[in-house]
C-alpha cells in the first residue's frame, strides 16, 4: 500500500514518519490559559500536532444525557453529561486564539469538531479534520467534513467492519479520498487486552487506506506495538499532571511520558528500516572477527591430501568459508601449512 495523505504538506501514511497527535481534548478544564500550557508542552515533545475538542455543549449532548461509568468515577460531584461536558467548554473564538497561538510556537493546530456548526467554524482553522469515534455512524455528519475537502483522520472505536465500510462510503462518495482510519478502543483506561491491534491489518487490507492508531491505554506498550504494526498515525491522551480535576486526566500521559513516547516512536522507526536484508556497515567490519573459516589441525607438509582429521572449523573468518569444507577434503597442500593456520585457497590446488 503506497497511499498517503496531505496534512499542511507532511505526507501521512505507509512509508512516512509516524505523525504523532497529542491529543489534549479537553484537559484544559475549560480554562484557555491551561490549553496554552498544554500547548507549550507538546511543542517541547516533538510531536507533530496538538489536538483539542470544539462543542457547544448545547449542540453535542442532551440536558438528560447519563455518563460514562468512568467519568462518573472521576468526576463524582457531577451528575449529567451535559454538566460535564459544559465545565469543559472553551468559546468558539478561543480556538482562534489557540490556532494562531500554535502557529507562533510552531506546531500543527487540530480539533475534533462534534457538531456540524463546529465542523463549520473550524473549517478556516484547520489542514484536517479529525472525527471522533462517537460520529463513526453519523453519516449526515461525515459527508458534511468530506465536502470541505480536507483530509480527515477518522477514528473507529466501538465500530464494526460493516460500520467502518458505511463510513467509508460515506465519505468517499462525497468525493472525498483523503481518508485515514484510526484503529481505536473507546474506554478511558483501555485494557490492555482488549486492544487488538491486529485490527489494524484488517482495516488496511479491507479499504487500501492508511491506517493509525487512537490509544486509550496506560502505558507504552500498545503504542509501540502500533508503530511496529505499520500505524502511520498514533494519537494519544496528555495533560500537565493527572492530579488535575477532570473525566480524561487519570487516563493521560504527563509531558516527561509523552516525550518518552514520542522517543520510543523514533527509535521504533530506525529499528524497523527498509526491510533489505543485508549487513549493516558495522556487521562488515566484524564479519571476519565473527565468522569462522577452516583451519589446519595439525602442521600439514608441502604436498600433502587434506583429510577431515587434518583441518577443523574456526574464527577468524577471512579464509575458507566452512561450506566448502567438503571441496577442501581431497585438495593437495601447495605449500608447507603451519599447525592453527588459516587455509586460503592460494595454499591448496
Amino acid at each position: 500500500m503506497t497511499k498517503t495523505v496531505s496534512i499542511e504538506g507532511r505526507r501521512v501514511g505507509h512509508g512516512e514518519p509516524v505523525f504523532i497527535i497529542a491529543e489534549a481534548g479537553v484537559n484544559h478544564n475549560g480554562q484557555l490559559e491551561l490549553a496554552r500550557e498544554l500547548v507549550d508542552a507538546a511543542c517541547e515533545t516533538g510531536v507533530d500536532a496538538v489536538k483539542f475538542q470544539t462543542f457547544k455543549t448545547e449542540h453535542l449532548v442532551t440536558r438528560k444525557a447519563g455518563m460514562a461509568e468512568y467519568q462518573k468515577k472521576q468526576m463524582k460531584e457531577i451528575d449529567s453529561q451535559f454538566q460535564l461536558i459544559k465545565s469543559l467548554e472553551l468559546e468558539y473564538d478561543m480556538f482562534v486564539e489557540l490556532k494562531q497561538y500554535c502557529d507562533e510556537k510552531g506546531i500543527l493546530f487540530l480539533s475534533t469538531p462534534h457538531s456540524p456548526d463546529a465542523a463549520v467554524f473550524l473549517d478556516s482553522l484547520l489542514p484536517a479534520y479529525k472525527v471522533g469515534s462517537g460520529d463513526l455512524t453519523n453519516l449526515p455528519f461525515l459527508r458534511q467534513v468530506a465536502d470541505f475537502g480536507k483530509p480527515i483522520l477518522l477514528s473507529t472505536g466501538m465500530a464494526t467492519l460493516d460500520e467502518v465500510t458505511d463510513a467509508v462510503h460515506a465519505i468517499s462518495d462525497a468525493g472525498n479520498q483523503e481518508l485515514v482510519l484510526l484503529h481505536c478502543v473507546t474506554n478511558y483506561p483501555a485494557d490492555i487486552r482488549t486492544v487488538n491491534l491486529k485490527a489494524m491489518n484488517t482495516l488496511r487490507n479491507a479499504f487500501d487506506l492508511p491506517v493509525g492508531f487512537s490509544d486509550h491505554t496506560m502505558g507504552l506498550a500498545a503504542v509501540i506495538a502500533a508503530v511496529s504494526l505499520g500505524a502511520c498515525v498514533i494519537e494519544k491522551h496528555f495533560t500537565l499532571s493527572r492530579e488535575l480535576p477532570g473525566p480524561d486526566h487519570k487516563a493521560s500521559l504527563e509531558p516527561r511520558e509523552l516525550q518518552e513516547m514520542v522517543d520510543a516512536i523514533r527509535d521504533v522507526e530506525m529499528a524497523l528500516g527498509d526491510g533489505v536484508k543485508k549487513p549493516t556497515t558495522a556487521e562488515l567490519d566484524l564479519k571476519d572477527v565473527a565468522r569462522k573459516s577452516i583451519v589446519s589441525v595439525v602442521r600439514i607438509e608441502k604436498g600433502t591430501i587434506l583429510t577431515e582429521e587434518m583441518i577443523a572449523v574456526k574464527r577468524p573468518g577471512y579464509g575458507i568459508p566452512p561450506k566448502h569444507w567438503s571441496e577442501v577434503i581431497g585438495r593437495r597442500a601447495k605449500k608447507e601449512i603451519g599447525e592453527d593456520e588459516v587455509l586460503e585457497w592460494s595454499s591448496i590446488e
